[in-house]
């Protein structure tokens, strides 16, 4: 064989080995699952975030990683991350916030992730974390502004964006969060809802009611948004999540899964993130708190009830 041909097959075989390891990148989502928290069968961070790992399995090209009852120790564990989802408590106590937590994050984020912050995550306090969050995830729930009631939120328009693909209209009554501090360009609100006035009616409080909030009846909140910050990354906020039951919704899962693979700079599917999750599923990794069996009875009750939490119960 010549020299020219030995050296057009070189550069065949270079170019499909390139090829292959191309098609073999995968894009890489670490979620981190926050202590346990509150009564049972509520912030059940381990299990959501164990939840949503399984129904990412068999998204194409994508992997997760997770780290379960709180920070990862490892200081490297955001390292080649496309995306980063924390679902934990929030506030003074809000673990991003802790050590050296906040320089990880940026790290990350500087280097091009993503970053999706669930239900209580989305809330740090203004003086430290409210500016990171607002500017890697578009908004974060500000005390003395932000308010956080139990209510049924009615979705009934769904905006044109990929987080909404295969989003039908829905209810559904979980602790959601509004008024949030918002960036003033660049947020795409993907769940808006009107809150009932009761919800707007609490006296002034730094989590439950203010004045501002209380003038604000009959209008419309966002309760779910996405972010394209100016740096090229993306950012996620999604302030439901209190009641573990609510992964069982097909709509209100679909929505964080579709989120969780915006942010990581993939294609999400003309029908959003195909799952299922069974009544089984749902019992599955569920902190040891007193009351599990109660709570575990609660969700098996609601389940066969059409899915919705009696008002006023497991507040």
């Amino acid at each position: 064989m010549g020299t020219g041909k030995i050296a057009r097959w070189l550069l065949i075989l270079l170019l499909a080995s390139g090829v292959s390891a191309h098609a073999e990148e995968k894009k890489r989502v670490v979620l981190v699952a926050g202590r346990p928290s509150h009564g049972p069968g509520q912030h059940e961070h381990r299990a959501g975030v164990l939840l949503l790992q399984q129904c990412l399995t068999n998204v194409p090209g994508l992997e997760t990683v997770v780290y379960t009852n709180g920070w990862p120790a490892e200081t490297n564990a955001f390292e080649g991350a496309d995306a980063i989802v924390l679902y934990m408590d929030g506030g003074d106590r809000h673990p991003a916030i802790q050590g050296n937590h906040l320089a990880q994050l940026d790290a990350a984020m500087r280097r091009g992730a993503g970053l999706a912050c669930l239900h209580f995550a989305v809330e740090v306090p203004s003086q430290k974390g409210g500016m990171e969050f607002l500017n890697w995830i578009g908004g974060y729930f500000e005390t003395n502004w932000s308010v956080n009631p139990m209510w049924e939120a009615d979705f009934t328009v769904l905006p044109p964006h990929p987080i909404a693909n295969g989003i039908k209209p829905f209810k559904i009554r979980d602790e959601w969060y509004f008024h949030m501090r918002f960036q003033d360009d660049h947020v795409t609100p993907i769940l808006t809802a009107i809150p009932p006035d009761e919800a707007r009616e609490h006296p002034d409080d730094p989590h439950s009611g203010n004045a501002i909030v209380r003038a604000r009846k009959g209008m419309a909140e966002d309760l779910a948004w996405a972010y394209e910050r100016p740096d090229g990354g993306r950012g996620f906020g999604f302030t439901g999540g209190h009641f573990h039951q609510n992964w069982g919704n097909e709509n209100f899962r679909r929505v964080v899964l579709n989120g969780i693979v915006w942010i990581a700079k993939m294609e999400v599917p003309p029908n959003g993130v195909e799952s299922s999750v069974s009544e089984g599923d749902l019992k599955l990794n569920l902190d040891a708190k007193a009351g599990r069996k109660a709570a575990v009875s609660l969700m098996q009750t609601n389940a066969a009830a059409g899915g919705h939490l009696p008002l006023g119960a497991a507040q």
